[in-house]
């Protein structure tokens, strides 16, 4: 047909954006229509009232003016003489209206370009409101999408029917993505900006942990088990503090999986980046001990008002407990929320000559043991009362400046050790967790014994300063 616009061509045009893009045909008509009636009015000129016709069949287009019958015409725009309206109705008089076809031949090929711009600008504010119509409820979803391109250091997303964005601040910067890559984001917002609605997704955001834990763990979904913290440094670790109500399911235990198969899923969507899953408790003491894991906690004095930890480690757990950077020590502190300071405890060395008099005292404390015989017990490899215990008259006869002692060695044995020696037999850490300590003004966490950490719960010690160490978590790469 010779009005611009070929009809079949028209025909597919609107079944690519109705199928494609989800624009309704009765839309794309409307716009279509209004477009071509724009570009009538360029072609035509400006008239009195125009209105354009679309055959959606057969996809022919057609323009008619709106005229005023009159007797004498002054404006050819807007009005139509008698005689010739008589045309087009044939009781025409002078006041009526009539509609006269002014479709232009061929309808020009700038009106063509003009109607073209107007539809796709129609066509691009209709797919926005699209967009925001389907996402303005799934914020919070995590999506599948293709790399398209990049425009600066930003992202642009194929989500298939829309396009989205994935800012540079949203992205993991360890990470990096070619065009036709299939990535998995988190639908961080749907923003109204000047261009329209616009698809914000991230995958550094740490909602997209817990949303990506949410999906693979099926206690997490259905509540059993609940996310109570989460402190993440993109690309690097990732701490989880998870607690369950229910006293038959371990939380972290349901987090990791059978074999860690649940876990791993996970680490590899986020391309290798280490998760430490551990603990949530309501205890602070518990909790920042288990937040600082894998390093072994010696104690802790919290100061509450100004929600400080003291946290005290031996000197071989220092770089563990700060982390590569500060990241373990880091990361605590996001997740616990209380600043924490971290220090090596300070150890009493006893000097040589200290351990040879301490020695010396034990064996003058024997009946018949003088300083003398002492000091040569000691030097003859008898540290303490107890390998003096162990010795036989046999052994003591063999070392020459023991021989002539050795009765009274043995009498001095057999007349009774001092009643305070045997306390070597009794652990310090154990002692130390069931005998009360005065008041102090902060709370302070002794190490536990290793038996303890295998039943893998922390006991603290019952109406005491002191509590024993949660066990050593099992940390989940």
């Amino acid at each position: 047909m010779d009005k611009g616009i070929n009809s079949a061509e028209f025909l597919a045009l609107l079944d690519f954006y109705e199928k494609e893009k989800g624009i309704s045909r009765e839309a794309l008509t409307e716009a279509i229509n209004e477009s071509i009636l724009a570009a009538a009015k360029k072609a035509v000129g400006a008239s009195r009232d125009l209105r354009v016709e679309t055959d959606p069949k057969t996809g022919d287009i057609r323009a008619f003016a709106r005229l005023l019958v009159v007797d004498r015409v002054q404006n050819e725009q807007d009005e139509i003489s008698r005689f010739d309206a008589m045309k087009y109705k044939e009781d025409a008089k002078a006041g009526d209206e009539i509609e006269k076809e002014v479709t232009p031949t061929g309808f020009g090929r700038i009106a063509a370009q003009y109607a073209n711009q107007n539809l796709k600008q129609y066509i691009r504010r209709a797919e926005k409101a699209l967009i925001f119509e389907e996402f303005k409820d799934r914020t919070g979803d995590i999506v599948r999408g293709t790399v398209r391109r990049f425009e600066r250091s930003d992202v642009i997303i194929d989500l298939g029917r829309y396009e989205a964005l994935l800012p540079n601040r949203e992205r993991v910067p360890i990470e990096e993505y070619q065009p036709g890559e299939q990535l998995r984001c988190y639908v961080k917002a749907v923003e109204e900006t000047g261009r329209g609605p616009e698809i914000i997704l991230s995958r550094a955001d740490p909602n997209f942990v817990i949303k990506l834990f949410t999906q693979e763990v099926t206690e997490i979904a259905d509540g059993t088990v609940e996310i109570i913290a989460i402190a993440r440094e993109p690309g690097w670790r990732t701490k989880l503090a998870v607690h369950s109500a229910d006293n038959r399911v371990d939380p972290v235990g349901a987090c990791v999986g059978l074999r860690g198969q649940r876990v791993k899923n996970i680490v590899r969507e986020l391309n290798n980046e280490k998760v430490d899953i551990i603990h949530w408790s309501s205890d602070i003491n518990i909790f920042v001990v288990e937040a600082l894991k894998p390093a072994e906690i010696k104690r802790l004095k919290i100061n509450e008002t100004n929600k400080r930890i003291q946290v005290f480690v031996n000197e071989d757990q220092l770089s563990l407990a700060i982390g590569k950077r500060g990241q373990n020590a880091r990361l605590a502190q996001k997740l616990v929320g209380w600043h924490i300071d971290i220090e090596a405890d300070q150890v009493e060395v006893v000097s040589f000559d200290d351990q040879v008099a301490s020695a010396v005292a034990a064996m003058t404390a024997l009946p018949g043991i003088d300083d003398a015989l002492a000091q040569t017990l000691v030097q003859s490899g008898f540290h303490s009362v107890a390998d003096l215990q162990q010795a036989e008259a046999a052994d003591l006869a063999e070392i020459p400046d023991l021989a002539p002692h050795a009765e009274t060695i043995l009498a001095a044995l057999q007349a009774g050790v001092p009643e305070a020696e045997p306390e070597s037999e009794t652990p310090v850490e154990e002692e130390a967790a069931t005998e009360p300590k005065a008041a102090e003004p902060e709370t302070a966490v002794e190490e536990t014994e290793p038996e303890a950490e295998s039943n893998g719960e922390a006991v603290p010690a019952a109406d005491t300063t002191e509590t024993t160490d949660p066990p050593a978590e099992t940390e989940t790469d």
